[in-house]
Order: C-alpha cells, then structure tokens, then sequence
C-alpha cells in the first residue's frame, strides 16, 4: 500500500528519482509522503495526474493546478508539466524537484 510507506521502510534504500502513476483521488500526497522517506533531497519526482481519478467533477486543467500546487506545499519545486494529449485524455505528467522543509518532522 504506497499510503503506507513505513511499512516497506527497510526494503527500499534512498533513490534519486520517484516515478509514481497511482491514479488515486490523493496521488500528490501519496508521492510526496513516499519521497519523505526515500527521496534524496533534490531529487526528482515524476507524477503522472490523470485528471477523473483525482476530481471527475471539475476541468482536467483545474485538477492538474490544483495537484501541482499539492506537491508545492508539500516540498516539491515543479519544473515541467507536460499533456499526454493525444496519447491520453485528460493526462498529464508533472517533473518537480524535492526539496523537503528541514524543519518539517513527520
């Protein structure tokens, strides 16, 4: 269960980059919490948003803003934000930097 990365803790060592197509309402923070544990900082993380898992309501744009600013505050530098039209409807894929607030305790 990717929610729960304490429980996979000691099978995983530090990586560079966190490539994470999850599609769950929660994707953002799904990524950002596994980073926590296992991002180098200034790492990378690559999310693929597919717009009707995360709000089926609302416009695919609104949804991507809306995840973007999620990785945000939770650390993240968004670098790049990329349409996978014509390939997939109402996807994109985000490239962000994790840069985790030193302060910050979990």
């Amino acid at each position: 269960d990717a929610r729960q990365p304490q429980r996979y803790r000691m099978l995983i060592q530090m990586v560079d980059v966190i490539f994470a197509d999850v599609a769950q309402p929660d994707q953002a923070r799904i990524v950002t919490h596994n980073a926590s544990y296992f991002l180098k900082n200034n790492g990378m993380i690559l999310i693929s948003i597919k717009a009707s898992c995360v709000d089926s309501t609302a416009a695919p744009e609104a949804v991507f803003a809306s995840e973007v600013d999620k990785l945000r505050k939770d650390g993240c530098k968004p670098k790049e934000q990329l349409t996978l039209e014509p390939y997939h409807r109402d996807h994109a894929l985000v490239l962000a930097v994790y840069r985790p607030d030193k302060k910050k305790k979990e």
